[in-house]
């Protein structure tokens, strides 16, 4: 076998079954032995964010990396704001990119960039390949690199891809948890139960079912609130979990939301930080006088040590946390015309059980998150990394982690054209996503800061800046295009109407929702 064999030979032994790629000819090699190596699913992306996209939202559904196959350093470019998200979410990922012929790199050639450098960005693992035997050696390096929750990055010319390989195929060792952290266990008990009002923020595995239980019974023993960050990685929501309180996104209602607490606990994540810095605002949304303890360290499981906090505190079982626990209730379908509000209730409404929800509606979608507490259980996640364009590539790779669940996309209209391209893949695959576009025809959020620095009407040279309404994007039209059916609503009658009938029927629907 030659070492692209190889190389995909370790990956599938490890369990790697699916493959987010945009190829060239330095990839050529991995291409071809894709005909030997059948265990791994070949999807392709039109566009590199898709492709590091998808495998951001591959990777928080599975909790294991999917293989994002590159074409060198600019198309690893292309695809770095949505490596930049999955980064800030602690996604596992493992990213291939393809480089020129180790003898050829010093040539110059005009695709020639410093991948190296690019990778640092965000990379919590990187090595560039050097020898044809080491290549599934490195392989499996990176894939243990990944399974600790971040994005490791291997880099491999193309001349070692092509070369003979005689070794063997090496097992990947699944990396443990370091065991909580007594003192801090101890430490945080203390706070919790000697100051006056405290919470507890979360993100990462904090906010899975089995974190969220711990966090319940913390709260029981405590009376604690409990929040997740403003933009959280993943959630496990719905009733009969522990519900949470989202930071708000702009700094003077957080800080307000946050001002009552004397001391807070962080699991899963570091002290929240504002989106921007505002003047005289500070960087943080937790005034800096309060006392602030992380119980959890990157190489731990933030589940594990809430529950090591819970027994700490003797806290009781989760059988009788019952006034704790979500309950069930769903919203009446709204009438009239659509509103955010009235977009929101209707998805609310008509969600099914075991939906995926990957939300990118930005400022159309902020009234959804309440509503989801006592909805059917659902899992629901964010644009963590806030690099605009991840929310279709993300519903994209959830629908090929998850293929039975349905995935809806609540998905803004500015951000949706920046990888668009994601429908096709849904479209090719046949994929149960349904994109909800909220189709404001603006970018609402500049408009939202313009009139937060006291801008409330804005010139037309300014307004250039965030008009998506001239001319108005055609979203039927151009998810038609792409192969996917494609509707415009402008009541909540007509949106509960074909949103039923996208759940219900197979394949990719879009929806633009006329706000």
């Amino acid at each position: 076998m030659n070492g692209a064999e190889a190389l995909l030979k370790t990956i599938e032994a490890a369990g790697i079954d699916a493959c987010f790629a945009n190829g060239g000819t330095t990839e050529m090699p991995l291409i071809l032995a894709f005909d030997s190596v059948t265990g791994i699913r070949p999807i392709l992306g039109l566009f590199e964010g898709v492709c590091s996209g998808a495998a951001d939202g591959y990777g928080r559904m599975k909790e294991k990396p999917a293989l994002c196959l590159l074409h060198l350093g600019p198309g690893l470019a292309n695809g770095v704001a949505n490596l930049h998200n999955a980064r800030r979410a602690r996604t596992p990922l493992l990213n291939v990119i393809g480089e020129h012929a180790s003898w050829h790199v010093e040539a110059d050639a005009p695709l020639a960039m410093d991948i190296d450098c690019l990778c640092k960005t965000f990379s919590g693992w990187q090595r560039t390949v050097r020898s044809v035997e080491t290549i599934a050696r490195d392989a499996a390096e990176a894939i243990e690199a990944s399974l600790r929750g971040q994005i490791a990055s291997l880099i491999v010319p193309c001349d070692l891809q092509w070369k003979e390989y005689r070794g063997d195929i090496p097992a990947v060792k699944n990396p443990a948890f370091e065991p909580p952290d007594r003192r801090a266990i101890v430490s945080a008990a203390i706070l919790l139960r000697s100051t006056g009002r405290t919470a507890i923020v979360m993100n990462g595995r904090a906010l899975r079912r089995r974190g969220l239980e711990a966090a319940g019974r913390i709260r029981a023993a405590a009376g604690c609130d409990l929040f997740c960050i403003n933009f959280p990685a993943y959630v496990d929501r719905g009733a009969g979990t522990v519900p949470v309180s989202r930071i708000p996104y702009f700094p003077e209602p957080a800080a307000a939301v946050l001002a009552p607490y004397r001391a807070v606990v962080l699991a899963g994540t570091d002290q929240p930080v504002n989106f921007f810095g505002y003047e005289g605002q500070s960087s943080n949304p937790i005034a800096s006088e309060v006392p602030k303890l992380r119980i959890d360290g990157d190489a731990q499981d933030a589940a594990e040590a809430l529950e090591a906090l819970a027994d700490e505190l003797g806290a009781p079982g989760m059988d009788t946390l019952g006034a704790i626990v979500a309950g069930f209730s769903i919203p009446e379908v709204p009438t009239g015309r659509l509103t955010p509000e009235k977009a929101c209730l209707t998805l609310a409404a008509l969600q099914p059980e075991g939906a995926i929800i990957v939300d990118e509606g930005l400022t159309a979608g902020m009234p959804y998150f309440p509503l989801g507490a006592t909805l059917a259980p659902h899992s629901y996640f964010m644009l963590t990394g806030g690099a605009i364009g991840q929310g279709m590539p993300s519903a994209t790779g959830a629908s090929v982690a998850c293929p039975d669940r349905p995935v809806i996309n609540l998905q803004a209209d500015g951000s949706a054209m920046y990888t668009v391209q994601s429908l096709w893949t849904q479209a090719q695959a046949g994929m149960n996503v349904t994109t909800l576009i909220c189709s404001n025809r603006s970018y609402n959020i500049i408009n939202v800061e313009l009139q937060r620095t006291g801008i409330a009407d804005a010139s037309p040279r300014v307004r250039a800046f965030t008009n998506l309404g001239t001319p108005p994007i055609d979203w039927p039209s151009l998810s038609r295009g792409l192969g996917v059916p494609g509707v415009a609503v402008e009541t909540c009658e007509d949106l509960a109407r074909e949103l039923k009938k996208a759940l219900r029927e197979p394949g990719p629907h879009l929806i633009e929702m006329v706000l």
